[in-house]
């Protein structure tokens, strides 16, 4: 049996970390379940007609997630309260009730391949002519009854993966509730610095300095893109490396990652490259998106693996190009360097054990709250409610710092605790000896920061 596993994420880059259970809402196992149900005899299973074409309409999902849906089955209503608060659309109790569908169908293939196996037994004894050719009905009659009762759990199942897909992660108990406005002030740190003459903007400093060429980005790629020039140029590559070097320091692995990933990958991490309003750039006809965030490559560098315990955690760090459509943007809040389509930021990404996850978020944090300070910036640590989550995080920190030229905080970083949310989709699981057994899960914590 193998665990799930959890993964968080923070500044400049995210940390997966593998776990067996995670927190407390990582289930046990993250291998697709593979039950033995009691066979139940003279009992056929029945789906109304509207159901089954409903079924027969559902969309296929992009990839197969390893769902607790056992879990989600004893409890929908405490999920329902869960998709409440952070303002998600999902439905547990549809999935609850597929889930018990998909059992009581697979229980009535089961019978009638009970039924068929005992049918082709009897077929082997020494029969006369009417005894075999009414055997040889019976088994065609019960070959198309299994064979229909197939057709339906693949539909069904298809239905379940799509709606399951769909639940946001779990919500740790100390995140506060609601929206934009209810996140918690954990601390601040130094203080907006004072100065004697009026202050400019990035945007005018850029101009007076001959940083920033934005014309010319705008005319060879478009509105939002723009060149960095000059000292702008070599500081991007000296925060790259200033945050790198701090990385390595706390025993994270470097990795420059692709810029393109496989569509399925987004999906797994919990991004919707195929939403109405979707923030991913999609290359046309080639199943291929360009990173928002070095999170995703990172994230898939395990996909489908069964890592040692004793390999656990792994720290990974990202430098990638970051790549947003950016939809909805306008106004002062994106303005010169601010919403832009393209920018460079370094993730960091820890793959670790459910028991170690905790920590291991706090650790990220701190590694954030280190660097930003050794740079003398002010700024404050937010605990994130939970309508400010997003889908797969558990538990988000936000690193805001003051900005002298607006005259107001801006985000810089985040870190996340993702617990098994991501590595449930990627199939990633660790091994480790339990009671003479083997055992498995991982958890994913990550943090990220723009350059």
């Amino acid at each position: 049996m193998y665990r799930s596993v959890s993964r968080m994420t923070s500044w400049a880059g995210r940390c997966g970390a593998f776990t067996g259970l995670a927190t407390q809402h990582a289930s046990r196992s993250c291998a697709r379940p593979v039950p033995h149900y009691p066979r139940c005899s003279g009992v056929r299973f029945s789906m109304s007609s509207a159901a089954s074409t409903e079924l027969a309409q559902a969309p296929a999902p992009a990839f197969h997630a390893y769902l607790d849906f056992k879990a989600i089955q004893r409890d929908p209503t405490s999920l329902v309260e869960n998709c409440r608060r952070r303002g998600a659309s999902a439905d547990p109790e549809r999935v609850a009730a597929l889930y018990g569908q998909f059992l009581e169908l697979q229980q009535a293939a089961d019978r009638v391949r009970a039924e068929r196996n005992q049918n082709s037994a009897q077929m082997k004894a020494k029969l006369g002519a009417e005894e075999r050719a009414a055997l040889v009905a019976v088994g065609r009659r019960l070959k198309g009854e299994l064979e229909g009762l197939q057709g339906r759990l693949v539909s069904l199942e298809a239905a379940l993966q799509v709606e399951g897909q769909r639940l946001p992660n779990a919500t740790h108990p100390a995140s506060p509730v609601g929206g934009e406005g209810a996140e918690r002030l954990l601390r601040s740190v130094g203080t907006p610095p004072a100065f004697a003459f009026p202050l400019r903007d990035h945007v005018e400093l850029a101009a007076h300095l001959d940083l920033v060429d934005f014309a010319a980005g705008s005319t060879v790629a478009g509105p939002k893109f723009y060149y960095l020039k000059h000292e702008a140029a070599l500081l991007e590559q000296a925060l790259v490396a200033h945050a790198l070097r701090a990385l390595v320091a706390a025993g994270f692995v470097p990795h420059a990652t692709p810029d393109l990933v496989r569509e399925h990958v987004f999906e797994r991490c919990g991004f919707q490259p195929r939403a109405a309003n979707t923030q991913v750039y999609s290359v046309e006809g080639a199943g291929l998106c360009l990173a928002g965030t070095a999170e995703i490559p990172l994230a898939g560098l395990h996909m489908d693996a069964v890592l040692e315990e004793d390999q656990l955690p792994l720290r990974l760090a990202g430098v990638g190009h970051c790549f947003r459509t950016e939809a909805g943007a306008a106004g002062a809040a994106g303005r010169g360097l601010y919403r832009v389509h393209q920018f460079t930021k370094v993730e960091a990404f820890v793959l670790c054990t459910p028991e170690q996850s905790e920590a291991l978020h706090e650790e990220l944090l701190e590694l954030e709250v280190g660097l930003f300070a050794g740079l003398g910036l002010h700024f404050k640590v937010l605990d994130m409610p939970s309508g400010d989550l997003g889908a797969p995080a558990y538990r988000k920190y936000d690193v805001e710092a003051w900005m002298p030229g607006l005259g107001r905080y801006g985000e810089i970083s985040s870190a996340s605790n993702c617990t098994d949310y991501q590595a449930r989709r990627l199939n990633i699981r660790y091994r480790w000896a339990w009671g003479g057994g083997w055992e498995g899960g991982i958890v994913g914590l990550g943090g990220e920061w723009a350059v």
